[in-house]
């Protein structure tokens, strides 16, 4: 005969040494993941509906049952390279960001899931380069920046994607004046003659804004500022009102709070200056800083700024981390937490 202990009737607790007899099964409490415990305790057996695994709560956190070693969440901050500015006068998208830490990712999205990374699983870490700039007196763009991602056998590719470049004033073709598609947009660069008003390249959703606006007159252009991972580039509104870059995103990942992925600086054929993005974005012929992902800041009339190259970052229980390694990232520890910073390709052995 079978006996149904739960929460409201039956027994609520057995005696050391109890023996379940007989041949069929035994049914343990279950529910979703979003079902757990409010107040669990060490020991506390359950099976998650969600995951289709059993689980056991070590005090700490929940882990499932396997026949091997407990698999275990690694949060993960992926950006992408930025790329560079235009000869004239649109500023470069910031690389694409995506992470699982905190509360927002890129682009106002929310955080993202960690991964679960499986023992003895190679994860390949692969750091997209910022885009190169134009030479002087070049009105063709200048170079998106390189992909970021994280990638592992049996798991979907985390891939951000890299900063669009700035566009650059040119009459014929008129397909220069528009501002790139990116992680993060490129500003427009303004019209190639008389007024006109070019478009900043979109951003990609979870990842980036758009670049801001073009502004453009026979007399004079100026180029919108390239967007940012936290907000887009402004547009230029005049010919001395011109665009500055998107901010960059805050991520306290390494347990600092940092900004990634500042866009670059639009520029005007007169008047001041713009700003680059909070977030590694150049100012006017400025580079985007390296490893935040940054674009390029404008040429005006000159070589544009490069964007700054991308980064990737790890952070997992120090208890689980398992200190293999290749690419020599910068190992360090937050709390009960090992930070592995990736500046250049390599992998994590989990």
């Amino acid at each position: 005969m079978a006996t149904t202990i739960n929460g409201d009737t039956g027994i609520d607790k057995l005696q050391d040494g109890t023996t379940v007899s007989g041949t069929g099964g035994f049914t343990v409490p279950s529910g979703t993941t979003a079902q757990r415990p409010v107040s669990a305790s060490t020991g506390e057996l359950r099976y998650n509906t969600t995951e289709s695994e059993f689980e056991i709560y070590n005090g700490t956190a929940w882990n499932k049952i396997t026949s091997g070693s407990y698999p275990y969440d690694i949060d993960f901050m992926v950006v992408a390279g930025g790329a560079s500015g235009g000869f004239r006068y649109g500023g470069g998208g910031a690389g694409g960001l995506r992470t699982s830490y905190g509360a927002t990712s890129g682009g106002g999205a929310s955080a993202e899931s960690a991964i679960e990374a499986t023992p003895s699983t190679v994860y390949t870490i692969t750091i997209g380069a910022g885009g190169s700039n134009a030479s002087a007196g070049s009105l063709t763009y200048g170079g998106n920046g390189g992909t970021s991602s994280i990638a592992a056998s049996g798991m979907t590719t985390i891939s951000a994607l890299g900063g669009g470049a700035g566009g650059s004033d040119y009459s014929s073709p008129t397909n220069y004046e528009l501002g790139l598609a990116g992680g993060c947009g490129g500003g427009g660069s303004g019209g190639g003659s008389g007024a006109a008003t070019t478009a900043g390249g979109a951003g990609t959703s979870g990842q980036g804004y758009a670049g801001g606006t073009g502004w453009g007159q026979s007399a004079a252009n100026a180029g919108g500022g390239g967007g940012g991972t936290g907000a887009a580039g402004t547009g230029a509104t005049s010919s001395s009102s011109l665009g500055h870059g998107g901010a960059g995103l805050s991520v306290s990942i390494t347990g600092s709070a940092v900004n990634y992925g500042g866009g670059g600086a639009g520029s005007t054929q007169g008047g001041s200056n713009a700003n680059a993005g909070a977030g590694g974005g150049g100012s006017v012929r400025g580079n985007g800083s390296a490893n935040t992902g940054g674009g390029g800041g404008s040429g005006r009339d000159s070589t544009p700024g490069s964007g700054g190259s991308g980064v990737v970052f790890l952070r997992m229980p120090t208890a689980k981390y398992s200190g293999t390694t290749t690419g020599s990232p910068t190992v360090t520890t937050d709390g009960t937490d090992t930070i592995l910073k990736f500046t250049s390709s390599g992998t994590y052995t989990a």
